[in-house]
């Protein structure tokens, strides 16, 4: 119910200007998060590069480079999300938001890398063990790279699931990664202490694998998004919203794609033969009026409208037309 009182004494429109300051109202949010979560990790990363000259960990050398290079995933995110707020122009119609979607894939590689990094130095530290110094000040440093991870990781994944951004999301999943890495270093700080020296590399295999799924869900993510996929919920949503408009007689050929953090959304509708192409587009608007006001993110639907009766005689013709041409 207050949903709908919200809704009414709200101010709003179908103007293609005020959806747009919405996008880029995300898009200036998911920014702001990328460059106070990139100071978060340079920062912590250069308070670990100060203790691994007083350590001589490699494990802990490691960790600070591959926080280092978690930091700099934010670089692509946000070049994509400067090139989404451009306007569509007459070679990209549909804008820039794509360019999102590919920041993901970076961010993806970036991953692999790490986990392929991590892996090799665990492997090196079985087959070449080395003396490390000073262990509460790395267990320490293992603590602050820790702390600065999750603080950053839990930072991106919320923004990013609250403005639909995959690669923002992705990205989230990359720093936790990191800040379990970064307490693998405690761990096999511990057990040097505790005279088995080879702790830090057996834990440092472990942390790989968990990279390995992580790296599996974000991937997974991000193809889906790069494949045009979407909740099948906010299909039904969009058929069932549609179908409660009154006058449509039916809903069919519903088509979603996101475009960077905005969904768009196309679809058939059956109505009565009689109406005036005025009124068809009428009920066309007030399709996209529910829909645009019900499902989170939709930003753009295209509504073909259809006689309920004698629209599989034109699709017939469509379809031979098209055999011919071929």
């Amino acid at each position: 119910m207050w949903t709908q009182l919200r809704h009414v004494v709200t101010p709003h429109s179908h103007d293609s200007a005020d959806r747009l300051d919405t996008a880029l109202e995300t898009s200036k949010r998911g920014t702001r998060t990328l460059i106070w979560s990139f100071a978060a990790l340079f920062v912590t990363a250069v308070l670990q590069l100060v203790f691994v000259g007083l350590t001589g960990s490699v494990a802990l050398l490691g960790d600070t480079i591959h926080n280092f290079a978690d930091a700099m995933t934010a670089l692509p995110i946000g070049i994509a999300f400067v090139l989404g707020r451009r306007v569509a122009t007459r070679r990209y119609t549909y804008g820039l938001g794509r360019a999102e979607d590919l920041a993901g894939v970076v961010v993806v590689l970036v991953i692999a890398a790490s986990a392929a990094f991590a892996g090799y130095e665990s492997v090196l530290r079985l087959l070449h063990p080395q003396p490390v110094t000073h262990l509460w000040v790395l267990a320490a440093a293992g603590v602050i790279g820790f702390a600065g991870n999750e603080l950053v990781a839990r930072y991106r994944i919320t923004v990013g699931r609250e403005i639909g951004s995959a690669a923002l999301v992705a990205d989230g999943l990359h720093a936790r990664t990191d800040g379990f890495t970064s307490l693998a270093v405690v761990l096999g700080a511990a057990g040097v202490a505790f005279g088995f020296p080879l702790a830090d590399p057996i834990i440092g295999l472990a942390i790989t694998v968990a990279i390995l799924f992580v790296l599996r869900d974000a991937a997974k993510e991000v193809f889906r998004r790069l494949m045009d996929a979407v909740d099948p919920a906010s299909v039904d949503l969009v058929e069932r919203t549609a179908a409660s408009v009154a006058g449509i007689h039916g809903v069919r050929d519903v088509r979603m794609r996101w475009i960077g953090h905005s969904l768009r959304a196309e679809l058939a509708v059956c109505v009565d033969p009689g109406l005036t192409v005025r009124h068809a587009h009428h009920l066309a608007h007030q399709v996209e009026h529910e829909l645009v006001h019900t499902l989170p993110r939709l930003t753009a639907v295209i509504v073909h409208t259809e006689p309920a009766a004698g629209a599989e005689t034109s699709h017939e013709l469509l379809s031979r037309h098209r055999g011919t041409v071929g």
